[in-house]
């Protein structure tokens, strides 16, 4: 055993701490909070979900302890309001488009094939997810590349994750690998980052060209809401961790660009 382990279980037992964190975080933020339990003896309840949605949740009376978005304006938006603390940036991300290998997607062909009529577009929720806006964002670029586009590609996107409404999908499944193995989509307009930290070979991941390109700031606060004064200190404590140069390392594994670096 450890010294920190060691430590960690002779620590008195502190309430749980409570984290909403945008969907794209799931992977990599379950593997750096089980380390810091297991370092820390602190017990950390993990909620990831649509960044919009769990705003939502937040001004209407929920109380984590930390929110992370995959936006800045999020966050933002509670240090304005006085119900949170300044907001940092935690990661950076940016846009990438997945689809089947028989697409035959490209960087160099990539906006002929979104704007192919026979090409399916998925993409997140605007609004309700931050994802959405972002692919939004792109489309709009598009536009500049080739007149019209932007309109075409919103017409053609299917908001098939990230909003209170979504396709069906089998318990345990991804979602997007499961519409897209299933043609109800041939490509998906979302993030670089994974929920792992391998790539799945059943799918193409690729660029999207320099004039197309949206990169994303994920934004971290702390509540500071009555609720949450027992668990402040540890709350802080925690996002002192998550910036740390051993939990940034964790973020580079499933594909999100640090903002600190040993």
């Amino acid at each position: 055993m450890t010294a920190d382990a060691a430590s960690a279980q002779q620590a008195p037992a502190t309430p749980p701490l409570t984290i909403y964190a945008a969907g794209s975080m799931s992977g990599a933020l379950a593997a750096i909070t089980h380390q810091y339990t297991l370092e820390s003896g602190q017990k950390i309840d993990l909620v990831t979900g649509p960044a919009g949605l769990l705003l939502d949740k937040i001004e209407h009376s929920a109380t984590p302890d930390i929110f992370i978005s995959a936006n800045m304006a999020h966050p933002q938006r509670l240090t304005a309001e006085g119900k949170a603390s300044p907001t940092v940036v935690f990661a950076r991300n940016r846009l990438c488009v997945q689809a089947r290998p028989d697409v035959g997607l490209t960087t160099d062909n990539l906006l002929d094939k979104l704007l192919d009529p026979n090409i399916k577009i998925g993409t997140s929720t605007p609004k309700a997810d931050p994802g959405g806006d972002y692919a939004w964002a792109m489309f709009a670029r598009a536009d500049a590349v080739h007149p019209g586009a932007a309109r075409m590609l919103e017409t053609k996107a299917q908001q098939v994750v990230g909003g209170p409404v979504a396709p069906q999908v089998p318990p345990g499944q991804n979602p997007v690998k499961y519409l897209l193995a299933t043609r109800r989509i041939d490509v998906f307009v979302g993030y670089c980052s994974s929920h792992d930290t391998t790539p799945d070979p059943a799918l193409t991941q690729v660029e999207l060209p320099a004039n197309l390109g949206i990169s994303a700031d994920y934004g971290m606060t702390v509540l500071e809401s009555p609720q949450t004064l027992a668990t402040r200190g540890s709350a802080y404590r925690l996002a002192l961790y998550l910036m740390s140069p051993q939990a940034q390392d964790v973020l580079a594994r499933y594909g999100f660009t640090p903002v600190t670096r040993r």
